[in-house]
């Protein structure tokens, strides 16, 4: 509540009257409860009270220890809520918030950890992948930050590529590694639905699937292979291969980010595709990054 602003001073007090309102009810409730009333039996005697004839109910109020416990939680409430935030948009007398708290965290961290990242960014990222060490902290790294959508395994899912084989949409050496990591990655695959229409889209699937070895249909998949110079050769190639430079991925090695399946591949040429891979420059800084770059590129550097 510490950086939530009211747009009306009533609530304010509203939660103010409220909180300090039940935390005082709570109090009187058991002083009230405490007293002995007119005509109520003494402690240790027999209400008058009975059941099955002999089941009786006697007056035997709680432990004092235990009635000093509830004190000790009304006590300790309004103690809380005058050092921290609690009541409308005071913030307490010691001036915490989560994100000063947060910062501290941080800063402590910092200064424990990053002269050991900037040791390591002194090295390059091949031989920091034959270093134990080094690996497995930035093994550590990408089980925080990557895992979520690579897999703790490294071995991605779908629309998730695998990092742990050679076959790299961007290229797979150390420095582009890094860079992906660094900056990020924003993949388009344009839908061609519009432009090829039904029978296109049916044929150069079938002429795609071809070009990984996959049995076809081979008068569609000739008639699929004119479609695919004129309208896909740009980004993947003549040949089919790819460029890495436009992150336009390898159709021929069987090896399919979005699955491989007939129906898949035209759903993908028909309605295209968008990915992307998000930057990590300010978040983790450029030490860390060339750490957990390490670690990615040991995984198929073996």
């Amino acid at each position: 509540m510490n950086d939530f602003t009211f747009s009306s001073e009533f609530w304010n007090w509203w939660v103010i009257l409220l909180t300090v309102g039940n935390i005082l009810a709570c109090w009187w409730l058991i002083v009230w409860t405490s007293k002995k009333r007119a005509g109520e039996a003494a402690a240790g005697e027999v209400t008058g009270h009975t059941w099955d004839e002999t089941l009786q109910e006697f007056n035997n109020p709680l432990p004092r220890w235990w009635l000093w416990l509830f004190y000790g939680t009304l006590i300790f409430s309004a103690a809380y809520l005058v050092l921290y935030p609690g009541l409308g948009s005071f913030q307490g007398v010691l001036g915490w918030t989560e994100e000063n708290q947060y910062d501290a965290e941080m800063q402590a961290a910092a200064a424990k950890y990053d002269p050991i990242f900037a040791r390591y960014a002194q090295q390059d990222i091949a031989s920091l992948a034959k270093d134990r060490q080094a690996v497995k902290i930035g093994q550590r790294l990408f089980l925080n930050y990557c895992s979520v959508c690579h897999g703790s395994d490294a071995r991605g899912t779908r629309g998730f590529p695998n990092l742990t084989d050679n076959d790299w949409l961007y290229g797979g050496d150390p420095a582009t590694i890094e860079k992906s990591i660094l900056d990020g990655r924003q993949g388009a695959m344009p839908a061609w639905k519009d432009a090829l229409g039904e029978q296109g889209v049916d044929e150069v699937a079938e002429y795609v699937l071809s070009l990984s070895g996959r049995k076809v249909d081979s008068a569609k998949a000739e008639a699929g292979k004119v479609r695919f110079e004129t309208m896909c050769a740009a980004c993947h190639g003549m040949d089919g291969k790819g460029n890495p430079a436009l992150g336009a991925p390898n159709l021929t090695d069987n090896i399919w980010l979005y699955g491989g399946s007939p129906g898949t591949v035209r759903k993908t040429i028909a309605g295209g595709r968008n990915g992307r891979m998000p930057a990590h420059r300010e978040f983790l800084g450029e030490d860390k990054v060339h750490l957990l770059a390490a670690y990615i590129y040991s995984l198929s550097a073996k």
